[in-house]
């Protein structure tokens, strides 16, 4: 077999590998260069299954000589290669970017522990996509999550502990939630495979322990991706995590968890119970619409920037499930775009903000944060770092030009095939609060005076241009839709019917 045919195992394996080695090494400088070379190596080969999905159609890999649905399978198809690249994508620009950024957040002595955890990180999410084996699901979700907690608690701020803590009880909830759900579905068709499960729940669909499986993985996966009002972990965590670790999860943690559920209902369950039999759409819809409209208020009121985008954050997690409640194409494909979307601009946006502490920090001094009586007049000092927040901030608006507008595009038009104009206005509505929060921003940085004796400068390019390739993507995708949305529609079609 040719390295080619191995790549799906190579995805996981090599950020896997990278994490212990850290470890053993016990060295800040030599775990960074090894998982950042790891990051790279798996965004090297996400582009690469990319490519070989769009060449020859869905891989299945399975490891070991037992072949699936009695071996464990790695399935790459067009949802899953996409958000492969997603993931990948971002720890390739978040390690180099965090190399400044760690050394004042993070005591130097636990430096390699941070790399190490990112790299399970890593490998955790990156599993989670590939697999095609619920149970695995599950393991590599809580690789993800137990190493999530430890790079919240790295933070220096004492709220850092108590953040992690709290999504440790939430997460740990969740995973339960997950895994009983798992359990009642192994139980019912005597599998694992998530192609052989789906293909034997097709006769036993509305019994009982179907029903109780799909509540359990619903609430739990609910949880992970922060939908409304199974939010309350994400506020804190992303406020006080080190800057580099709330960009990484900001930009991909929640948009995996919005993945499996998108492959549980899509691809497991199937449309015929989720919208035909039970009335999760509606629940689905009402959730949504109160995320866009409850966590984009309650932004605008935040003093804290990192807070601030922090309730964004679960505002744009609803424009994502709003899709999910159309049962249609556009919806899905609305939906699939805005989880890669928004992880670009939310990503850039935390980088920035990093940064920004960064310029604002005194040589040898914790970073502060990033509260709103320090920003005063900061376009001044640093007019790179406050336009990069400015234009992924119009993103998340949707302003024409950037993806954010892709997105609740597509929205639109699967909310007008469905004739609930109503819909529209909501979507409109919700994007007024998104300018109302982002113009607190822009209303302090650029419309007020700067103190008489700051010290704030521009960051190091280091920091500034992996943040700006992030803006700068914001606006090319904004414009060239062929692989964003082409891709997204695709990966639609697959697993949505379609109604000749």
């Amino acid at each position: 077999m040719t390295l080619a045919q191995h790549l799906p195992a190579l995805q996981v394996i090599v950020p896997l590998m990278s994490a212990p080695l850290a470890v053993l090494l016990r060295h800040g400088g030599l775990a960074f260069g090894l998982v950042t070379a790891g990051a790279w190596l798996a965004f090297a080969t996400a582009i690469a299954l990319w490519f070989q999905v769009d060449a020859s159609g869905t891989i299945s890999y399975h490891l070991g000589s037992w072949a699936p649905p009695w071996g464990i399978e790695y399935r790459v198809d067009r949802l899953s290669s996409f958000v492969l690249l997603l993931v990948s994508g971002m720890a390739a620009i978040v390690l180099p970017w965090g190399r400044a950024s760690i050394a004042r957040e993070i005591p130097r002595n636990v430096h390699y522990l941070y790399y190490a955890m990112f790299g399970l990180c890593l490998t955790g999410l990156l599993g989670i996509t590939i697999t095609g084996d619920a149970f695995n699901i599950f393991v590599f979700l809580e690789v993800s999550s137990l190493s999530t907690y430890v790079l919240i608690a790295l933070g220096r701020d004492r709220r850092a502990l108590a953040a992690s803590y709290r999504y440790l009880i939430m997460g740990s909830i969740g995973a339960t939630f997950i895994v009983i759900g798992i359990g009642f579905l192994y139980l019912t068709t005597g599998t694992l495979n998530l192609a052989d499960m789906a293909i034997r729940l097709r006769d036993v669909q509305s019994s009982k322990p179907v029903l109780a499986a799909l509540a359990f993985i619903t609430v739990g996966i609910s949880l992970k991706l922060a939908l409304f009002p199974l939010h309350q972990w994400l506020p804190n965590a992303y406020t006080y995590a080190p800057s580099a670790v709330t960009a990484f999860l900001a930009a991909t943690a929640t948009k995996v968890a919005v993945y499996v559920l998108i492959r549980f209902y899509f691809t497991v369950f199937g449309e015929s119970l989720i919208f035909d039999k039970l009335p999760l759409p509606k629940i689905m819809l009402g959730l949504s619409l109160l995320a866009m409209f409850a966590a984009s208020f309650i932004a605008i009121f935040q003093d804290n920037l990192k807070r601030l985008f922090a309730y964004s954050s679960v505002g744009q997690i609803g424009y994502i499930t709003l899709g999910l409640s159309f049962d249609s194409v556009s919806g899905l494909t609305a939906s699939i775009v805005h989880l890669f979307n928004h992880g670009l601009a939310k990503g850039a946006i935390f980088l920035l903000i990093g940064a920004m502490v960064l310029g604002l920090t005194k040589n040898g001094a914790i970073p502060p944060a990033p509260s709103f009586d320090r920003l005063n007049g900061l376009a001044k000092r640093m007019p790179l770092t406050c336009l990069g927040i400015v234009v992924a901030g119009l993103s998340l608006i949707g302003v024409p030009g950037t993806v954010g507008f892709i997105s609740k595009w597509y929205l639109i038009l699967a909310a007008m095939e469905k004739g609930q104009f109503w819909l529209v206005g909501a979507i409109v509505l919700s994007s007024l609060l998104a300018v109302a929060y982002v113009w607190r921003f822009v209303e302090v940085a650029y419309f007020r005076a700067p103190p008489a004796h700051s010290e704030a400068h521009e960051p190091p390019l280091s920091t500034l241009i992996p943040a700006w390739l992030l803006v700068l993507a914001t606006l090319w995708f904004g414009f060239d839709t062929s692989f964003t949305v082409g891709t997204a529609a695709d990966a639609a079609q697959q697993l949505i019917r379609v109604v000749q």
